[in-house]
């Protein structure tokens, strides 16, 4: 197992790279992490190509600034056309559906997928152990204190907060708004629907023209989590279970890579045999498996996994934070949407909020490496038990190796 001075050393070499999704940059993570797989023994490593959009503020912008534009005018019929199109076309981008608007009306890039293998191919159960080597933009909409602000005014708030803000709901709401203002004719409500949207379009411009972050948490340190995960498995190998180490490109334009992987690898994957383990976000202090994520509308994820997970942490003596929910999207939720048994591993910070997110902070030097070493701990003695080959050495044991 890499202790914190190569997961250190990894993630700062990674984030010295620009790698927005779908670009020449992302293309050299995605080499450098195979680089790395093979120097850990990984046989049987390659580069997938994939033909993706790379973004999500063009869509979503194009979309709202639509329903915007179709509020403003007086035409009834263009405001119930024009937003019901914009609502829908929304729903279907940001719930992982078919993608018609970017499939249709934009144009495309090449991402890469880093796809290796461990372990016999002809293997009864396969696990699947995602990260993602791509970088967000930023943009006022992810400045730190908008989501802290109420809490640290109204502390009582955090206890019950279980559930992040739906910070994609005005991209939704008000093309709906301006389609049902339009068609009922209630003025006041195409002109809230209007105003959100203009707003919508307006950040989703100021996100397109803002810098890629060096994303050394989001999320990098999955990236490390699954080179670890290849270490640890050469040195004690798992010979019952094929254990797939993947890192997708274009996580942050909604998953595109995951998806695209998914439309390639999925119908060689039996639902009944195959489990997936998200890495997504581990350097915050606090690391938690999560209860459900969806941007719109929480997809839950199975408890019986999530239980595996907090009975491994008990027994390694790793602390989990129990009961939240994202109303925001990894790439656990392509599997999972896909009827596989998936878990999504996270982390936060002291107001259940990921460190840094999407911010120009998130680097190398403000990662927590003892949350990382604990989910690389973590997650192989997940693998371990999936595989049927329990890692007996004792907790303290593992701790030490791993710090």
């Amino acid at each position: 197992m890499l202790g914190q001075d190569d997961l250190r050393d990894l993630v700062a070499r990674l984030a010295a790279i620009e790698r927005p999704s779908a670009s020449d940059g992302e293309r050299r993570a995605a080499e450098l992490i195979a680089e790395e797989l093979r120097k850990a023994g990984v046989r049987e490593v390659r580069l997938e190509e994939e033909r993706v959009h790379g973004t999500y503020w063009w869509p979503l912008g194009l979309l709202t600034a639509l329903a915007a534009a179709a509020g403003f005018a007086r035409s009834r019929l263009l405001g119930v056309a024009a937003g019901a199109f914009a609502a829908a076309a929304v729903a279907d981008d940001v719930r992982h559906e078919r993608r018609w608007f970017r499939r249709y009306f934009l144009p495309k890039r090449t991402t890469v997928n880093v796809h290796a293998e461990v372990g016999p191919a002809d293997a009864r159960r396969t696990i699947v152990v995602v990260s993602h080597h791509d970088a967000a933009h930023t943009g006022f909409a992810f400045h730190p204190e908008l989501p802290r602000w109420p809490l640290r005014r109204f502390p009582q708030i955090l206890p019950k907060a279980n559930t992040t803000p739906g910070t994609l709901w005005p991209a939704f709401g008000g093309p709906l708004a301006v389609a049902l203002g339009s068609l009922l004719g209630l003025r006041r409500l195409r002109r809230i629907g209007t105003l959100v949207s203009l707003g919508n379009a307006a950040a989703m411009a100021d996100i397109g023209r803002s810098p890629v972050v060096p994303g050394a948490n989001d999320n990098l340190t999955g990236v490390a989590v699954i080179v670890a995960l290849a270490h640890a498995l050469r040195e004690r190998p798992l010979p019952g279970a094929r254990v797939i180490l993947l890192s997708t490109g274009s996580e942050e334009s909604f998953s595109e890579g995951m998806q695209a992987w998914g439309r390639r690898h999925f119908p060689e994957l039996p639902l009944e045999s195959t489990d997936f383990i998200c890495v997504d976000t581990v350097g915050s202090p606090r690391l938690l498996v999560l209860e459900g994520e969806g941007m719109l509308g929480i997809h839950e994820y199975p408890k019986d996994f999530i239980e595996l997970f907090h009975r491994c942490a008990q027994r390694l003596g790793i602390e989990l934070m129990a009961n939240l929910r994202f109303r925001n999207a990894t790439d656990g939720v392509i599997p999972l949407r896909a009827g596989y048994r998936t878990a999504t591993v996270g982390s936060v910070d002291e107001f259940k909020i990921p460190a840094n997110y999407h911010w120009p902070t998130d680097t190398p030097e403000n990662v927590d490496y003892r949350t990382v070493a604990d989910c690389a701990l973590l997650v192989e003695a997940v693998v371990r038990e999936l595989g049927g080959g329990r890692d007996e050495q004792p907790a303290e044991e593992l701790v030490r190796a791993g710090a």
